[in-house]
């Protein structure tokens, strides 16, 4: 059974802009982690169907990953890599979760949002960009991208619960 919904309240009027998009993000990820609530390390590692390695850590992992990547590398311009890829190794860990500890994956998907946050809110505008692959990337975009990532993956969050304990919801 999934917990008590504290997810952050979005405002429906008289925000600004800002104020908008990052409850919006936030309330995304809290519903990430509402349907991740109560769930035992082994049932966190369940995976949807063969051959599919997608799982409710996965994809926990997976936007750390997201958050690093956009917010970190893209608007911050660091070099952070993930603590999940091999050094040197071109593919995606994030969703092999076999061996993994979920209490440390959901501290460095805690810490990448935290990260998230201060980068969004160090930034003097919505207009400021940054860059990757050749390509300009404002706050606006990012926010508004990482919005639409979570709320695609919470769809399949919602299924992934509901074939672990039947659990369903918004």
């Amino acid at each position: 059974m999934i917990q008590e919904d504290r997810r952050t309240p979005v405002p429906t009027a008289g925000a600004d802009e800002r104020a908008t998009l990052t409850a919006m993000l936030q309330f995304q990820r809290d519903t990430l982690m509402l349907k991740c609530a109560g769930l035992t390390p082994d049932q966190l590692k369940e995976r949807a169907v063969a051959p599919s390695a997608l799982s409710l850590l996965g994809l926990v992992r997976h936007t750390a990953e997201v958050e690093r990547g956009w917010f970190r590398n893209v608007l911050a311009g660091e070099d952070s890599r993930s603590p999940w890829t091999p050094p040197g190794s071109t593919e995606w860990a994030d969703f092999d979760v076999e061996h993994a500890d979920a209490e440390a994956d959901f501290e460095v998907w805690r810490a990448e949002c935290a990260r998230s946050r201060a980068i969004v809110d160090a930034a003097e505008s919505l207009d400021e960009t940054g860059r990757r692959g050749g390509e300009t990337y404002s706050v606006r975009y990012v926010l508004a991208h990482m919005i639409e990532e979570y709320a695609r993956h919470n769809g399949h969050a919602d299924l992934l619960r509901e074939r672990i304990d039947g659990t369903t919801g918004e």
